[in-house]
């Protein structure tokens, strides 16, 4: 029962003088299973949390609506998660928790707080790298695993600071694969991990590890109508953080594969209503691109003034292309200089058309 829902004369009754004892803790066999696991979790709790910080951010932002479209701005703070996982002093944390953020600060386990310094952003994939300089004594990075071959019903952990308390283990299981959310910024962000351990405000940003301790996922959403955990978590998987991070380092940026083409979202769909067809409709195709290469045709205008359509995107792979998002989705899977075979219709053919992806925006 909620402490909320007694009565005065419950809460009375629950400090009458009555005696209680305290029934003796079963001890557990030397060397048995549940023991062994006790054990485990405990390592893997003192080994992880080193390598998760807590990350202050600075910024600006809107102070209210003063009732004539004004909004003066005022200074905010928010809090979330991050994780160390190289000598080097690189943090991985999610775009959200930094976006818009004049600084940032971070604090280890161990107290020292350091000043970080941003290194490259990937919004689609909500993803940010940070760097401190953490000198000699350097925490001891998390290690990283892989994702493609986990299983639901697999163990994990959930380190990170919900709602500013600090280094705190959830566990759970793997609940589902492959999940998919939103088409915030115009990009489905697809392979999530979903996952049953508490997820809450101040999480985002901190590891999903599997049972050995090892990296799998960085949390990035809740499923909630609360706003707190409902069972209902997503971690972004770590062959995608594998994929992007090197390039953050590198360039400060991620370059999508892309093929080339000129599309839009919101022109596509009406598009896609008025010939009756869904799929992506090339509007153009500029000279030199890798879809230029390969034979792609954009739309044309006709001499009345109305468009002709080129070349529509059905499948990339075999794998459906039904919009915009899901495109540049199945594109993000690939690599730069991967060549996929492009199903299009053209008029009343269908063509497969190898394309070798090129570096998009």
């Amino acid at each position: 029962m909620h402490l909320s829902s007694l009565r005065r004369g419950a809460c009375a009754a629950l400090v009458s003088p009555v005696l209680l004892l305290a029934a003796p803790v079963p001890t557990l066999a030397a060397g048995s299973s549940l023991q062994a696991m006790s054990k485990a979790f405990e390592a893997l709790a003192g080994k992880a949390s080193p390598a998760v910080v807590e990350i202050l951010v600075t910024g600006y932002g809107p102070d209210g609506d003063e009732g004539d479209g004004s909004a003066p701005i005022r200074r905010i703070g928010s809090q979330g998660s991050g994780v160390i996982v190289d000598a080097n002093g690189y943090i991985l944390t999610n775009y959200h928790v930094i976006e818009n953020a004049s600084e940032a600060n971070v604090r280890l386990a161990d107290g020292r707080d350091y000043r970080a310094a941003l290194v490259g952003v990937s919004p689609a994939h909500d993803i940010a790298v940070l760097r401190i300089g953490v000198g000699f004594k350097r925490p001891p990075p998390v290690p990283v695993g892989t994702s493609h071959d986990l299983k639901v019903g697999q163990k994990v952990f959930a380190i990170g600071n919900p709602f500013g308390l600090d280094w705190t283990l959830t566990t759970g299981i793997v609940s589902a694969l492959d999940r998919s959310l939103g088409a915030e910024r115009g990009v489905v962000v697809r392979n999530l991990i979903q996952t049953d351990a508490a997820i809450n405000p101040g999480n985002s940003g901190g590891p999903l590890l599997d049972s050995a301790g090892r990296l799998i996922g960085i949390n990035t959403a809740i499923y909630s109508p609360s706003g707190a955990s409902a069972g209902i978590g997503f971690a972004v998987p770590v062959d995608t953080v594998n994929r992007v991070v090197p390039q953050l380092i590198r360039d400060g940026r991620y370059l999508r594969p892309a093929l080339g083409i000129e599309a839009d979202e919101r022109l596509n769909e009406r598009l896609a209503a008025i010939l009756g067809r869904r799929g992506v409709v090339i509007l153009r195709v500029p000279e030199g691109s890798a879809a230029a290469v390969a034979g792609l045709r954009g739309a044309t205008i006709a001499r009345d003034g109305g468009i002709v359509p080129g070349d529509i995107i059905v499948a990339i792979d075999g794998e459906p292309t039904d919009s915009v998002a899901t495109l540049l989705a199945q594109l993000d899977e690939r690599r730069i200089g991967d060549t996929v075979m492009v199903t299009v219709l053209r008029g009343d053919a269908t063509l497969d058309v190898p394309v070798t992806l090129q570096p998009g925006a």
